[in-house]
């Protein structure tokens, strides 16, 4: 039965959670200069291959008849003007595409704005961590693999990588940005429409980069404020006596060796922030939803979900589990 909630399992379920992933339905200005240069280059190439199919179907009718009866200085002199017209056109035509790359870079590189929401974003083996910079220290908030962020209003993403090389990349949204170790690089967005769109990391880093996904939510502003308010506060102490047992199996456990949980002694950064775990859409870098099920699945052997991710498995009795996830379940 585990065995059924794992990749393909969840991607069926986690369908009709996300929006799109397209690079040619932008839901922002980066991505619609983006989309415009796509169709471009595109139609450009689209024309170019029809034409140069044509003159080749064409010149292997004609290629016989005319080898036989064009000979000569005057045959040379056409075949040069041939040439040298097709050299023409294809400089000609990647002059323009150069031209039009260029100008798109430079639209892109003016949406730079120091007023701007700024959003770092570090690549882990494999999963994405999220934290909301402010100049308030208080008011700084960390999460994992869901990024939300007010319809229109402008987006810095700093990212930067914990291991090796990642690729974040939101279609929708923006183009790919590469995040280097040791190197940090920066890009602005804005979503122009409320949604879910889907994301992933786009270069490969490594046995589960196939299951290295995130999704951004553009939320109205209201619900981006009211959204970030709860974020902002530690988890509360436990009321009943099961959640006591599950915190209580949390912090005695390998868990709190490598996750935090605000208002605990749990304060490890080797694994996602769990403080608002229950408010989030999916587990282990959108592998599953965040369903019971699936996440008693993930605690006790997430090496069968998602095969060499940094998790170790958890030996477990029942009473322990349910009592852990009650806990975690509550951490909203």
């Amino acid at each position: 039965m585990r065995r059924a909630a794992g990749p393909l399992g969840a991607a069926l379920l986690l369908a009709g959670c996300q929006r799109e992933f397209s690079s040619v339905h932008p839901v922002g200005p980066q991505a619609a200069r983006i989309s415009d240069l796509t169709w471009f280059l595109t139609v450009v190439g689209s024309v170019v291959f029809v034409v140069v199919m044509g003159v080749l179907a064409y010149a292997l009718w004609r290629g016989r008849r005319r080898a036989e009866s064009a000979s000569g200085p005057e045959a040379d002199r056409r075949l040069t003007r041939w040439v040298a017209g097709a050299v023409a056109a294809t400089a000609v035509i990647m002059g323009v595409e150069l031209v039009y790359n260029f100008y798109t870079g430079r639209e892109l590189a003016a949406f730079a704005d120091s007023s701007a929401l700024t959003v770092r974003v570090t690549g882990h083996q494999w999963w994405w961590e999220v934290e909301y910079e402010d100049p308030n220290v208080s008011r700084r908030v960390t999460t994992a693999n869901e990024i939300h962020v007010p319809v229109g209003r402008k987006v810095r993403l700093e990212v930067q990588s914990a291991d090796v090389i990642h690729s974040f990349w939101a279609p929708n949204l923006h183009g790919k940005i590469d995040l280097i170790p040791g190197y940090g690089g920066t890009t602005y967005f804005r979503a122009d429409e409320a949604g879910v769109f889907y994301g992933r990391c786009a270069e490969f880093c490594g046995m589960q980069h196939a299951h290295m996904d995130f999704r951004v939510f553009a939320d109205p502003p209201e619900r981006f404020a009211a959204w970030y308010e709860a974020q902002l506060r530690s988890s509360t102490p436990p009321s009943d006596s099961v959640r006591q047992k599950g915190q209580q199996v949390f912090l005695s456990r390998q868990c709190s060796m490598c996750h935090t949980i605000r208002g605990t002694a749990a304060g490890s950064r080797v694994g996602p922030d769990l403080t608002h775990l229950a408010s989030r859409t999916t587990l282990a870098a959108g592998t599953l939803p965040n369903t019971r099920g699936h996440l008693g699945g993930w605690v006790l052997d997430p090496q069968g979900i998602k095969p060499g991710s940094r998790m170790p498995p958890n030996q477990l009795t029942a009473d322990e589990l349910q009592a852990l996830l009650s806990y975690l379940q509550s951490l909203k």
